[in-house]
């Protein structure tokens, strides 16, 4: 339930992004301004990964997932509140600390409690939800935003990773340390005098005495250069004092130094290509800044693999097969990304000028992926996850080809459904064999750390993926468009778009066929009980 939330999360500002611009002062047409709010969340959920997924092999797998409810709460609260973009750009990086960390965590659980060869089910079920989120995000921000305004989905999304957490602390069987003392005093006193800075309720704030807290100093116009706001954040400052030292053993032993380096070179590349504008390039002019500052950090991160006692990655975790279902988990990254961006774009080119109709149209692709989770995990009692892979990723290939060929009236066909439920089958049926083959290769003890970079070669191969196949299409768009004898002449255009989504699903095609022929090496017989 927790994954199905985070999951959903990621997908609920599709509906609700033009309002979130609005509620912080961005004109609907600054919408390059606004990448932020997308890029800030993609960014907290990939680059904090290795660390939680380190640190759920250290401790209790529920103290890792009711920490991470509680970062996912404390963000959603951020987010709801935020009148200002940096604000609201903070509240969306620490929900996706928060969402990100639920998943390996949850992964972990499941090899916890089934052998190696009876995990299929299960992972299914987990890789299942996750992908349900994809359909349920959307549906949730429009039935919120039907009746109330963006600022309720994060609320609402507050209040249930409260009961979640109270559910996994009272479910998950063991009794966990609860603050106490000065850190749950200034804790609470920070939590308490930031949302009020935050909110600056009408009441309080125009009262002529009780509004002075509330009085920005200078020419500012920020909620936090107020005198509650500064006292909010030293409150904060002192509970990372008071907090941190406390934490110190466990992030030393989860090689905290090795987690700054891997997640600052994951967070440039996240940042380089999250951010650009495939327009006019793949890499904006932050990307040249960014890009040599990863490859330094990951070097300097495999330096610390090599000479570290205990490094973040423990030694042996992506050798034989856990280092393929990372490449094929990168790669079906690729194929999911695609098939979500641009299935609604060719929709809008040739079908329909509605985004909700267009939106349904991909709906027939979202459904089926769940369902190949599921099916997916099921095969795994009986067959390898090479062979179960193989086939899904093969099957979507081949509907991808297809799909390359797609023009003006394809959509309206019922052969069209079917080749969008193939490929959502296709990629679903990877799941659940991908993240088996990395637990059970995985050194006893790393089963957190396997499942988190599983997740985080999926996300990278999205952000990384959509920016190339995007300017590559873009790049096929503009020579067809210079090209035409009438630039003018607008059903020539549309076909010039249609060569773009084309060109999208062609070098998906071949990422998912690349991704077929890998999985041949996770293994083509079943794993023994």
């Amino acid at each position: 339930m927790a994954v199905a939330l985070a999951a959903a999360d990621t997908y609920v500002v599709v509906l609700a992004l033009t309002d979130m611009m609005t509620g912080v002062g961005l004109s609907v047409d600054a919408l390059q301004k606004a990448t932020p709010i997308v890029s800030g969340f993609l960014l907290g959920y990939v680059a904090v990964l290795p660390l939680i997924g380190r640190i759920a092999d250290l401790v209790a797998r529920q103290r890792v997932l009711v920490a991470c409810l509680a970062m996912f709460v404390v963000g959603s609260a951020v987010t709801a509140l935020a009148v200002e973009l940096p604000v609201l750009v903070t509240g969306r990086v620490l929900q996706g600390v928060g969402g990100g960390g639920l998943v390996p965590a949850t992964l972990a659980l499941v090899a916890d409690l089934w052998p190696p060869g009876r995990r299929g089910m299960p992972l299914g079920v987990v890789g299942a939800v996750q992908e349900l989120g994809s359909v349920l995000g959307p549906v949730f921000g429009a039935a919120v935003l039907a009746v109330s305004g963006w600022r309720t989905i994060f609320w609402l999304n507050a209040v249930a990773g409260l009961v979640l957490a109270a559910v996994v602390t009272v479910l998950g069987g063991r009794r966990l340390a609860r603050p106490r003392g000065i850190p749950l005093v200034v804790g609470a006193l920070a939590l308490v005098t930031g949302a009020l800075a935050l909110d600056a309720p009408d009441r309080l704030a125009t009262d002529v005495t009780l509004g002075v807290p509330f009085v920005p100093f200078g020419s500012s116009t920020s909620r936090l250069t107020t005198p509650i706001g500064v006292v909010a954040l030293v409150l904060l400052v002192l509970w990372l004092a008071v907090t941190v030292p406390r934490a110190w053993s466990l992030l030393r032993r989860a090689d905290l130094p090795g987690a700054l380096l891997l997640g600052g070179a994951l967070g440039c590349v996240v940042l380089t290509f999250a951010a650009s504008d495939p327009q006019r390039q793949v890499v904006g002019a932050a990307g040249w800044l960014l890009l040599p500052l990863a490859a330094v950090a990951l070097a300097g991160y495999l330096w610390r693999h090599r000479t570290a006692a205990s490094p973040l990655v423990a030694r042996g975790v992506v050798r034989s097969r856990a280092g393929v279902a990372l490449v094929v988990s990168a790669l079906a990254g690729v194929v999911l990304v695609a098939v979500v961006v641009d299935v609604p774009v060719l929709a809008r080119l040739t079908y329909t000028s509605s985004e909700t109709v267009a939106a349904f149209v991909l709906v027939r692709f979202l459904v089926a992926v769940p369902l190949g989770a599921l099916l997916g995990g099921w095969s795994l009692r009986r067959l390898g996850d090479g062979l179960v892979a193989l086939t899904g990723l093969g099957v979507a290939g081949a509907g991808l080809l297809l799909m390359s060929r797609w023009g003006e009236g394809t959509l309206a066909a019922p052969s069209a459904t079917a080749v969008l439920l193939a490929v959502g089958l296709g990629v679903g049926l990877a799941v659940a064999p991908v993240n088996n083959a990395a637990l059970a290769a995985a050194p006893i003890g790393a089963q957190g750390t396997a499942s988190a970079l599983v997740v985080m070669c999926r996300m990278v191969g999205m952000v990384v993926g959509l920016s190339l196949l995007t300017a590559i299409g873009l790049h096929r768009y503009y020579a067809t468009v210079a090209a035409l004898p009438d630039q003018g002449d607008t059903h020539a255009l549309v076909s010039a778009g249609v060569v773009q989504v084309q060109t999208v699903f062609a070098g998906a095609a071949v990422a998912a066929l690349l991704g077929a022929a890998a999985s041949a090496g996770l293994g083509l017989r079943r794993l023994d009980d």
